[in-house]
Order: C-alpha cells, then structure tokens, then sequence
C-alpha cells in the first residue's frame, strides 16, 4: 500500500533528524528510554487523536448519506421498473422497447454515479491520511529530539520491542495538543455537502 511505504519512508528518514541532536538530550518523559530506537503504532495515532476521530466520523457520515441514498434510488427505480411491465401488455413491441432501453440506460447512469461518489469518498480518506502524515510529521521529530533517538519505527514491523520504547501515547497527546482536530485548515468537504443523486426521471406513461 503507497500509505504504508510512505509511512516507512518516512520514519526511516527521521534519523537524519536526529543527527545534530544525539549531543544535545534534552529531558525526555520518564516513560520512555533514552534509546536509540523509538516505536509507533501509527494507525493507533491516526484513529485515536482529535484529527483522525474528526476525519473518521465524517467519513462515516458521509458514507451513510451515500447508503442512504442508494436505498432511495433503488426503490425507485424497483417501482419504475414495476410501472414499465404493467404498461407491456398495452405497448406495441418497438415502443415497449424503446421504454425499456431507456429504463436500462437510466439504471446505468444511475449506478455509475454512486460508484463515482463512493470512489471519491476512498480517495478523500485516503487524501485525509496523507495529510495527518504530513502534519504529524514535525511532532515526530520533536519526539525523536527529545529522546535522543535516531530512529522511529513502525512498530508492526517490529518482533519485540519494551513498552519503553513505545511513543504511540505521548504522540497522540502532543498531536493533539499541537494540531487539534485540524478542522480549521482541513479543506475536505463538509458531511452534508454530499452530493445529491438525479432526481428519477418521470414515467414517459404517466
């Protein structure tokens, strides 16, 4: 996953960070080592601060609207398609046709605009994630000053490691404290700005 590799890439590079800070150590919090390598659990970090919980929810949000409305399609289009088969019998065979090839059409366009919608909705999560990387990044630095480590790891890729060494908390809290929920400079779309489905087309017959 590109997510993934860039998070690697990442703290694999925030040892260069720590090269003009190895002679300095500053105080660090009692529940971490002094250690030359630090581990994170970094979707821990991504889930539980104020950044990730907000983008999360409305996610959420927005892919219950995106539910919600498939359902409505659906439905109506199940009730049109009711109405075109009890207008068989009275239809010659070519316009029969004709109201059925445009039903079909509709029916694609239809889906093919609600898969487009939840396409963007994955890749406006995905756009969410690279950001809080990015946003997080510094507060990963200071960290890694602070400990006078070289390195910080992912901690899934690590067999085992003492909960020393771990800075998933303290990040999440420093995050937080630093970025918030990154609301303010967040330009991803409100929930309610989802975009509306078509309105159904009215029975030719009716």
């Amino acid at each position: 996953m590109q997510l993934t590799a860039r998070l690697a890439i990442l703290l694999l590079a925030l040892w260069c960070v720590a090269a003009g800070a190895q002679g300095q150590g500053s105080p660090f919090a009692t529940t971490v080592s002094k250690t030359p390598i630090l581990v994170i659990e970094f979707e821990r970090v991504f889930s539980e601060s104020a950044f990730g919980l907000r983008v999360n929810s409305e996610i959420e949000q927005a892919g219950r609207a995106i539910a919600t409305e498939n359902r409505r399609i659906e439905a109506e289009l199940t009730e049109e398609e009711r109405r075109l088969t009890d207008l068989r019998p009275t239809l010659a065979p070519d316009e029969f046709r004709k109201l059925a090839d445009a039903f079909d059409e509709k029916v694609q366009r239809l889906r093919d605009e609600q898969d487009t919608k939840a396409r963007a909705l994955g890749a406006r999560t995905d756009e969410a994630r690279r950001r809080f990387l990015t946003v997080a990044q510094p507060v990963l630095e200071g960290l890694l000053r602070e400990a006078g480590a070289a390195l910080i790891l992912e901690r899934r890729t690590v067999l085992v490691a003492a909960d020393s060494v771990d800075i998933t908390d303290r990040a999440i809290a420093r995050i937080d404290a630093q970025i918030g929920d990154g609301a303010a400079a967040s330009p991803d779309p409100a929930p309610d700005t989802v975009p509306e489905a078509p309105e159904a087309q009215p029975d030719p017959q009716e």
